[in-house]
């Protein structure tokens, strides 16, 4: 069988005319064909040539109005435009019935949504560029879900989990269960295991959308001494991360949910890996599908960008200095494969390392609240399954 040689700017023009599903197989074939869809270039021209939609969904907000629904708005930057400048959407998800806040995104252009009921979420599940949405059954009202995260196992049928993590010591219970309780002829063992106990338990609800329903999983067992660095978890490998820092060990680690066998699993940083002062930034990222981590020194403005390979081994990818450009230190994520994006209240910068240049964009007197990466097709999804 005859076998080819082809150069990059062939691969180059091939890919880039390639669907948006086919040229992310084409990934697979090798590492160079690997790294050349994930430049920023490349993604840019893909975009105009096959029409995706690729850019930042940015949940901003106002400092006035009459409710937080009146505050809150959903605004796009599209970093795909053939001006080559980053170009803002406003109002992106208006499609949907009433005024949403951003809960959780993932890259295939998923978005997860919820508003406030008469004190009871409601959520929905879309896809802005279909403008296609679902709701999403409510979980249960006594937890207090301050970590939601969302990831995709499959596309053909579309499979996703939405993961909610609930910290025991927000638990809600009534006057009448806290009575049966206290009758139960457990009570007296459960209170005195959490008085000298230093374990800390998440609740973990898990909604499937292939049984298109939530349910609870065993607690995720912390102590008190586990911070999570961010609400978001990052979306890598089949699996959802958190960095969490445990403050008596002083140690980052990181906290991993693995999306098929719903399992979890920790692992220490390595310390070349950690924060060597308090004001240095450390936070997880998807790097060109991996699990990526970046760490910036607060007084020399480097930064570096490390891979975790599949030997489960932490490789350092960039080192860069920030002071040249002048950019804001608040690092957000990281787009592509030569791209930083920063923020901080009223803008979104994005830096090419590379090529460095800085593009800056504003949200019309918004405070920009967060971002979340979003790269999709125009084709319609089955959300709900039949």
């Amino acid at each position: 069988m005859a076998s080819y040689d082809f150069g990059n700017d062939v691969l180059f023009e091939i890919f880039s005319r390639a669907d948006l599903k086919t040229m992310k197989k084409c990934r697979v074939l090798s590492k160079e064909c690997k790294d050349l869809t994930y430049e920023s270039t490349f993604m840019r021209l893909h975009s105009q040539r096959i029409s995706t939609m690729v850019g930042y969904l940015l949940q901003c907000s106002k400092n006035f109005g009459y409710s937080w629904r009146h505050r809150l708005s959903s605004n796009f930057v599209s970093i795909a435009n053939s001006g080559l400048e980053p170009k803002l959407t406003p109002k992106f998800l208006s499609f949907l019935p009433e005024p949403v806040q951003i809960v959780a995104t993932v890259n295939e252009g998923l978005v997860l949504c919820s508003t406030r009921l008469h004190g009871e979420n409601r959520f929905y599940i879309c896809k802005p560029s279909t403008q296609q949405w679902e709701f999403i059954p409510a979980p249960n009202p006594q937890f207090y879900r301050s970590k939601i995260s969302m990831l995709v196992l499959g596309s053909n049928p579309l499979r996703f989990k939405i993961v909610g993590l609930s910290d025991s010591i927000d638990d809600k219970h009534s006057e009448s269960d806290s009575e049966s309780d206290l009758d139960s002829e457990y009570s007296d063992k459960e209170v005195n295991h959490h008085v000298v106990s230093d374990e800390n338990l998440w609740h973990c609800e898990i909604f499937d959308s292939k049984s298109w329903e939530w349910k609870q999983s065993e607690d995720l067992k912390l102590t008190y001494g586990d911070f999570f660095r961010k609400r978001q978890g990052v979306s890598a490998c089949g699996g959802l991360h958190w960095l969490i820092f445990n403050r008596e060990q002083d140690k980052d680690i990181v906290l991993s949910f693995d999306g098929k066998k719903e399992e979890w699993t920790m692992a220490s940083l390595p310390n070349s890996l950690r924060r060597k002062e308090y004001w240095d930034q450390i936070a997880l990222v998807s790097c060109e599908g991996n699990l990526g981590l970046v760490n910036i020194d607060f007084k020399t403005k480097m930064v570096d960008v490390w891979v975790l390979n599949y030997e489960h081994i932490w490789i350092r990818k960039h080192t860069m200095n920030l002071i040249k450009e002048r950019c804001p230190t608040r690092f957000h994520s990281f787009y592509g494969a030569d791209t930083l994006v920063m923020k901080d209240m009223w803008s979104v910068y994005f830096y090419n390392f590379k090529t460095q240049k800085l593009d800056r964009v504003t949200a019309d007197n918004q405070d920009i609240d967060a971002a979340y990466f979003i790269q999709t097709d125009f084709e319609s999804v089955q959300l709900k399954p039949q």
